[in-house]
């Protein structure tokens, strides 16, 4: 298949850039470049199969690139991907992650495209569950302008799929970490972390440390991507895309002292708003709907992020 990552300079998008590719599809990835970075494309663009174009989701030239590609699947994963900046800036969370998906939903229904995937988050759409894990009947429930606009994007897709037969599927995503993760942004606790433990520089945990995520492996996330691309794989449904499993953060910050042997004495600081308490999801939809399950555990995730972030702050 041809496939279209947008997003693909990013630290997610890469990574399914790079599986896509091998598992032998034809890859055009865009980005805008504000916050991915062409380093991360470094192994795809070795790919006569992979190309590359700069473009904003948001601007008019994406029916032109799309057009041009025609691509049998969207893969989309360009977003503004941080609640603190949409509770600073809900206009631009909302431009990005609203008006960017309804762009590419339009790009790809003028351009014939076949499946569109939509990267939701499972991490925030259903806000406050009553019950653990969550699954996706449960009611979604945004306490966040991040979390709305993501949920906004999935009405679109219902709207595109009914409207047009545009195949679509939404992976809702737990928090994703892994190699390539920025650890200089406000997003990606694990990369945040890992990097100040191996510079020798104190860490700090917003609230009392109790704060739970469900953390997934990048690498898993990018074969749900790929299990999703075909048209007639989940049409019309959200799969939650997580390990069912909840880690407390002040648990994964002691789980990375421990792997990088440093010791765990982060400092603690306010809570910060638009944070959930606590999340797990439950993934059997997935494994029953696209054969999907998670194969990287807590620790294996984290010692090969370290193994990433060592030669890049010089302690390896």
């Amino acid at each position: 298949m041809r496939i279209l990552v947008s997003g693909a300079a990013g630290f997610i998008g890469s990574t399914v850039t790079d599986r896509m590719l091998a598992d032998g599809h034809d890859v055009v990835g865009i980005d805008d470049l504000s916050t991915g970075r062409l380093e991360n494309l470094t192994q795809a663009s070795l790919d006569a199969r992979f190309s590359f174009e700069k473009v904003d989701v948001t601007s008019s030239d994406l029916d032109d690139v799309v057009g041009r590609v025609r691509p049998h699947a969207v893969l989309h994963l360009a977003a503004q991907i941080d609640v603190r900046v949409s509770i600073r800036d809900p206009l631009l969370d909302a431009r990005l992650n609203v008006l960017g998906t309804i762009n590419m939903l339009e790009a790809s229904r003028k351009a014939g495209v076949g499946k569109f995937v939509h990267t939701s988050s499972g991490g925030s759409i259903y806000g406050t569950p009553r019950h653990l894990p969550v699954d996706e009947t449960a009611p979604v429930a945004p306490e966040s302008q991040y979390a709305a606009g993501k949920a906004a994007g999935e009405l679109y897709l219902s709207v595109y799929r009914a409207t047009y037969g545009l195949a679509t599927t939404a992976l809702a995503l737990g928090n994703v970490y892994g190699p390539r993760q920025d650890p200089h942004g406000e997003a990606g606790v694990v990369a945040i972390f890992g990097t100040a433990m191996l510079e020798g520089r104190p860490t700090m945990i917003f609230g009392d440390g109790a704060t739970t995520r469900d953390y997934v492996f990048v690498g898993d996330v990018a074969d749900a991507f790929a299990r999703s691309a075909s048209v007639d794989a989940a049409n019309g449904e959200r799969l939650n895309i997580g390990t069912g499993t909840q880690t407390a953060v002040r648990e994964l910050h002691s789980r990375l002292a421990g792997i990088i042997g440093v010791a765990d004495t982060p400092e603690l600081a306010p809570s910060r708003p638009g944070e959930l308490a606590r999340i797990e999801l439950d993934v059997s939809k997935a494994q029953r709907l696209v054969g999907w399950r998670p194969q990287v555990d807590l620790d294996g995730g984290l010692g090969r992020t370290v193994d990433w972030l060592r030669p890049r702050v010089g302690t390896g």
